[in-house]
């Protein structure tokens, strides 16, 4: 059954234009490549801190072949996870895996 990861961020102070530039011109694009099914974008309307997106996945076997694609790269490892502890505070990273009930058009 799909499912889908919706994760929230903390942008640090100051940084939401950037976060965004290097989120969806680089890191979206870059897992786009590799196969990731991104559902959405998201920042918090009046809360400069708050940014949210969801991912897609068919299956866990298919999650963990995508992550194994994205985040075992030399280009993750070497170009975007450094710039990511810059922009966000990893420590407060939430991940909620999630399912569509039945009569949500994400199905």
């Amino acid at each position: 059954m799909a499912f889908y990861e919706l994760r929230r961020y903390t942008v640090r102070p100051g940084k939401m234009e950037d976060w965004l530039e290097f989120m969806e011109g680089t890191i979206i694009p870059f897992q786009v490549s590799k196969g990731m099914v991104i559902t959405g974008s998201y920042r918090g309307e009046e809360d400069d801190s708050v940014y949210f997106w969801t991912r897609r996945f068919e299956s866990e076997a298919s999650r963990e072949a995508l992550y194994a694609a994205v985040y075992e790269s030399d280009f993750w490892k070497n170009e975007v996870a450094p710039r990511v502890v810059d922009l966000i505070d990893r420590d407060l990273i939430q991940v909620t895996r999630v399912v569509p009930t039945e009569r949500s058009v994400a199905q």
